[in-house]
């Protein structure tokens, strides 16, 4: 066998690693960091399958192999990104017609609590005029930055840190019922209530940023993953019309993810629209969607775009939403089956959550 040979099957042999540790339920922080680049290591898969065929003779069986796992592997990890792509069908409906009292618009912004550049973020508030402002990472120097929106945001909720896990929450509609909880760790807040809608209709809001599997912040993805579970089975009982956004810390495309989805009943408008990746700002090929807004089925969907860079890690993420109830009759639920939800409140057990529910 040819050196050239060799050094293709030992690339095509890691390449395989990614799909089958994404694969699995383990929850080692280095395993579920698989979970995130799927559309680089596709990108990669197929560039490394393309220089294979044609440095291969196919003369042994150990070719035909390498090249038969290297397509599975990359029709595994297209499987799991192909909902987000403009080929997919579309989980929620445009807006048509309708009205325009019934509109919510939400701007979704990890500010980095280092960054400095207050300014940034500021034009986009003042071009976008969101009707709510959710920034993560945000501390008092933040909070003193954001002050002069208080004129127009008159309701606020403020929880600045300095732990990278402060959230501030500003809106023009009326917030009630606010609290801030903290749902699996003592320092990682987040902030539950209902916003009130210009027509009177109240809306149940979740703004989330959980803990994120890494080696510097936690070993395991066991308690990022119980509060999203834990959230989506408390949302599924409450059958209101609900929000839910922050930075997950968690793809949109991961098994976890997914499953909230699932268990809440809650639609994603990236589905067929698009990748929306927010994270990583400053590394171009090394970017997928870690900042969400999901919503229930009485939601059809205006606009939906990532902004520009405000000198943070993350892009902000806009959203404008149009409520309507009879949206419920054509867009149907996402749904849990029995065996995953068993798998759900194992991760929620296995947390130890502080409180139960939300």
């Amino acid at each position: 066998m040819e050196i050239s040979e060799l050094i293709m099957l030992v690339a095509c042999a890691v390449l395989l690693i990614p799909s089958i540790a994404s694969a699995t339920r383990f929850d080692k922080w280095w395993i579920r960091a698989f979970d995130f680049p799927r559309i680089q290591i596709s990108i990669l898969i197929s560039i490394v399958l393309v220089i294979a065929i044609f440095v291969f003779d196919f003369s042994e069986v150990i070719h035909f192999i390498a090249i038969g796992l290297l397509i599975l592997s990359l029709l595994y990890q297209l499987d799991k990104i192909y909902p987000y792509t403009w080929f997919a069908k579309k989980e929620v409906m445009q807006f048509e017609d309708g009205d325009p009292t019934d509109n919510i618009s939400i701007l979704v912004s990890n500010v980095l609590t280092p960054n400095k550049d207050y300014h940034k973020l500021l034009e986009i508030v003042n071009r976008r005029q969101p009707d709510i402002l959710l920034t993560l990472e945000s501390d008092k120097k933040w909070e003193e930055a954001l002050k002069d929106l208080e004129k127009d945001y008159k309701y606020c909720v403020k929880v600045p840190q300095d732990n990278l896990y402060g959230m501030h929450l500003y809106s023009k509609l009326k917030l009630e019922e606010t609290e801030v909880r903290y749902l699996v760790k003592e320092d990682i807040p987040s902030i539950h209530g209902f916003v009130r809608l210009d027509d009177n209709s109240k809306i149940r809001i979740h703004c989330m940023h959980p803990r994120p599997p890494s080696p510097s912040e936690a070993q395991t993805s066991t308690n990022r993953d119980a509060e999203l579970l834990m959230l989506g089975r408390d949302v599924r009982k409450q059958d209101e019309s609900v929000l839910v956004f922050g930075d997950l810390n968690d793809v949109a495309w991961s098994r976890t993810t997914r499953l909230f989805q699932q268990m809440s009943g809650l639609m994603d408008p990236r589905i067929g629209r698009g990748f929306f990746n927010t994270f990583h700002a400053d590394y171009l090929f090394f970017r997928w969607p870690l900042d969400h807004v999901f919503h229930s089925n009485d939601f059809t969907l205006i606009d939906i775009a990532r902004e520009k860079h405000i000198g943070s890690d993350h892009f902000p993420m806009y959203i404008k939403l149009n409520f309507e109830r009879k949206a419920e009759l054509e867009q149907n639920k996402p749904e849990a089956e029995d065996e995953e939800k068993e798998w759900a409140q194992k991760k929620i057990d296995d947390a130890k959550p502080r409180e139960n529910g939300v």
